[in-house]
């Protein structure tokens, strides 16, 4: 095999709660990771070195890009190089809590894994993964998932939402880093286990179970983000809710004609699509 190509999705967070600062710096989380059908693309081709390139030029800096780690954190595990020729397909959002970075390095992780026959096990992959993202080790096998730990305590649910998701991106980065620091202490939260053996949930039940414990931070920090999800739920979204740490907000709609009017009364300059 000289040349692969993966696909790698987003995900949206079903609730986010935090549980408190771990000694090791992290946060114990709880959340329920679901994948969205919004892809990136990554194609790989051996070759005489590394490189890379995208259609998004300020991804292909190597300093702090999830792939070209990966394929460090390979060469180290295994003692061999990895001279193979990138190339991203740049889709999902970046820094909008979309799991976008850590999916694409742990594409890769799987890719080059199958590409150069390294023969890492799936928990080996699970284990390295975990260097790239606290999220990473969830899209070794993006199913709906519940996270706990730093979101590598992994345990799949049957979980689907037939409904379609419209999901808004109004462009603002928001620091995960700056959104743990500014946290208010012993944050209410409801479980989120509640909803693990519910199978096809209403949807109307979803905002007395679910809260995203950032909202309490970015909201009165970025009205706009707030001003979204409120625009959703009067546009007739059943459930709203800010994925991860922001700036991406998604609404849960009963039927795909109301999504699409909905879609419409968005800026053109967000990032909109329904999944």
């Amino acid at each position: 095999m000289e040349n692969i190509k993966i696909k790698t999705p987003a995900k949206i967070n079903l609730g986010l709660n935090v549980k408190g600062k771990r000694t090791d710096g992290f946060h114990n989380i709880e959340t329920i990771f679901y994948p969205v059908n919004l892809y990136d693309y990554l194609s790989f081709e051996k070759d005489d070195t590394l490189s890379i390139e995208s259609n998004n030029i300020q991804l292909v800096k190597e300093d702090g890009n999830s792939i070209i780690n990966a394929v460090h954190i390979l060469e180290k595990e295994t003692g061999n190089k990895l001279n193979v020729k990138i190339y991203l397909e740049k889709n999902i959002p970046i820094g909008a809590g979309m799991g976008g970075g850590t999916s694409d390095g742990a594409a890769a992780l799987i890719a080059l894994n199958d590409l150069f026959e390294l023969g890492l096990s799936k928990n080996k992959l699970l284990e390295l993964a975990l260097q790239i993202g606290s999220d990473a080790p969830y899209f070794i096998n993006p199913v709906p998932s519940i996270a706990k730990g730093r979101g590598e305590i992994l345990n799949e649910i049957e979980f689907n939402i037939q409904s379609p998701i419209l999901i808004i991106n109004p462009g603002i980065h928001i620091s995960t880093k700056w959104a743990y620091e500014n946290l208010p202490a012993n944050l209410p939260h409801k479980s989120i286990n509640i909803i693990s053996g519910f199978g096809n949930l209403d949807l109307s039940n979803l905002k007395d179970i679910l809260t995203n414990d950032f909202e309490k931070v970015v909201f009165p920090n970025y009205p706009e983000i707030e001003n979204i999800k409120n625009q959703l739920y009067e546009l007739g979204a059943a459930f709203a809710l800010m994925t991860g740490s922001g700036s991406t907000v998604y609404g849960i709609f009963n039927n795909i004609s109301q999504a699409e009017a909905a879609e419409e009364k968005f800026p053109e300059k967000y990032f909109k699509y329904i999944s």
